[in-house]
């Protein structure tokens, strides 16, 4: 139900009125509305109901296991928030003075300081506004760093089969041509094609380690050193930056330019639409063409440097520092766990993934690369369910939502058929994991005796199966009254 099906005429919810109407005055009569907005009429109690119980229809990391591969839902300590809300945090306002903000200056210096120390790289620039803005920072990087040698002969980009959509997007933003480098049976980079594309015309590679397919390459130096040779760099997509928190660092891989997804990684609020930060790292090589601003330690005094200090800078990619509350977050949360839990993330988060993918795989389900071991996720591929079933990898995730769970990825990546990506993430209990096995493993026994009730799922939700096609090709998000409730509003407000 929408919130203007509550309305009535009449209703009021005063207590949160404005005190004063605004002015009109300076509005041009012919801009002004002639009709009041058709707004619902509903009291402070049914809009506080209203939108408490379609919350609680929500799935989301607070209530539900949400193991969505390539995304890292983890749980967000709330002291992480309650910390970067402090009034000295967030009531500083942007233009204060240097001199006014050395606190937070401090706080920001030191993330700066941990991404180096957990990345391997020589600096970092906290101003991306999300993990996309990062990876284009990145490959914006790679190009000022050939066309500042005059090598403008580099104009591919090789990118994995495997690799997230944006990796190609952001090559192609920067003007580079895409590549695409094929995986092998067992999950690493084909070695061979690799070797057989590069040449004088690479500027780079994107990849992540683990990979997508949620198997560390083990070729990674191979592929460094194949790349470097004919001048090209590598780029980390950090999207699987959790997976080796603390154990290894892509730039001891041989990686020249890295973003961080703080919102996966470093625990900071995931999804919904708000504000996200995706900090760059960079090899000595790129550190002059990091954005700005960043932030220096001088004589124990803090202070932003700008363009007149890095004049081979890439630029602003967002206003003032970035999204500074986000960043306060991310600190908090390195500082709360350590160098040491910082270890344990990637130990925990491994291990319950392969727990899972064990516990999976004696249950009849068959993994995608079954002679490798899970990083911090892993695929199973159902083509057997929906051969012998007729149920699909779809339906199995449909389904889980009427078992309480939310659905891993599905078919990503594409080149693993009737696929489910699994990230069960360092925050879940053995509890729960073991909660989630039994669910699809009472789904895949449903598919064999009542493969219908899982094709129609979900049956508990408010929203039922959708007709996705339709969907796409007549989306509908407006609320239009009808001429019964035109007509009431008009006669209510004249």
């Amino acid at each position: 139900m929408l919130i203007q099906e509550h309305s009535r005429t009449g209703r009021r919810a005063t207590a949160q009125a404005p005190l004063h109407a605004p002015a009109v005055a300076d509005i041009p009569a012919a801009l002004r509305r002639r009709t009041r907005p058709p707004l619902p009429e509903v009291s402070e109690m049914q809009a506080v109901r209203h939108y408490t119980r379609l919350s609680q229809q929500n799935f989301s990391i607070d209530t539900h296991v949400y193991p969505l591969g390539s995304c890292t839902m983890k749980y967000n300590p709330r002291a992480c928030n309650s910390l970067a809300m402090l009034s000295g945090f967030g009531g500083r306002h942007p233009l204060a003075p240097e001199t006014h903000g050395q606190g937070v200056l401090a706080c920001l210096f030191e993330l700066q300081e941990i991404l180096k120390t957990v990345t391997g790289m020589q600096a970092v620039s906290l101003t991306p506004a999300a993990g996309a803005q990062g990876e284009f920072a990145g490959v914006a990087m790679i190009r000022a760093y050939h066309q500042a040698r005059g090598d403008y002969a580099r104009t591919e980009m090789l990118v994995p089969d495997a690799a997230h959509g944006t990796n190609p997007a952001s090559a192609v933003m920067c003007g580079f041509t895409v590549r695409e480098i094929p995986t092998g049976p067992d999950g690493d980079v084909d070695l061979a094609a690799l070797r057989a594309a590069v040449g004088p015309h690479t500027a780079g590679i994107m990849l992540t380690n683990p990979s997508t397919v949620g198997v560390f390459d083990r070729n990674i130096q191979a592929i460094a050193h194949a790349v470097h040779e004919v001048g090209g760099l590598l780029y980390y997509d950090g999207a699987n930056l959790n997976a080796i928190l603390g154990q290894v660092r892509p730039g001891d891989m041989g990686f020249d330019v890295i973003h961080m997804n703080l919102h996966k990684t470093f625990s900071t609020p995931h999804g919904g639409g708000g504000p996200g930060a995706g900090p760059v790292g960079v090899s000595q090589r790129l550190e002059p063409y990091l954005p700005v601003p960043l932030v220096a330690c001088e004589n124990n005094h803090y202070r932003w440097l700008t363009e007149s200090d890095r004049p081979a800078s890439i630029g602003r990619l967002t206003a003032f520092g970035g999204n500074i509350g986000i960043l306060l977050r991310a600190y908090v949360y390195a500082r709360l766990i350590g160098r040491e839990g910082m270890g344990r993330v990637a130990e925990f988060a491994t291990l319950n993934a392969n727990y899972l993918l064990a516990r999976l795989q004696a249950a009849g389900f068959e993994a995608a690369y079954p002679t490798r071991r899970a990083s911090h996720e892993f695929i199973i591929t159902l083509k057997r369910e929906a051969r012998e079933f007729g149920v699909n990898t779809m339906d199995i995730a449909k389904r889980l939502l009427d078992y309480g769970y939310h659905a891993p990825t599905t078919y990503f990546p594409l080149l693993v058929p009737e696929c489910l990506l699994i990230e069960p993430t360092e925050t879940e209990s053995k509890d729960d994991l073991d909660g989630f096995i039994a669910a699809l493993t009472a789904i895949r026994s449903e598919a064999q005796t009542h493969p219908e009730r899982v094709r129609s799922a979900p049956h508990s939700l408010p929203v039922r199966r959708l007709d996705d096609v339709r969907a796409a090709r007549q989306l509908d998000l407006a609320w239009t009254p009808n001429a019964n409730t035109e007509t009431e509003i008009n006669a209510t407000h004249g």
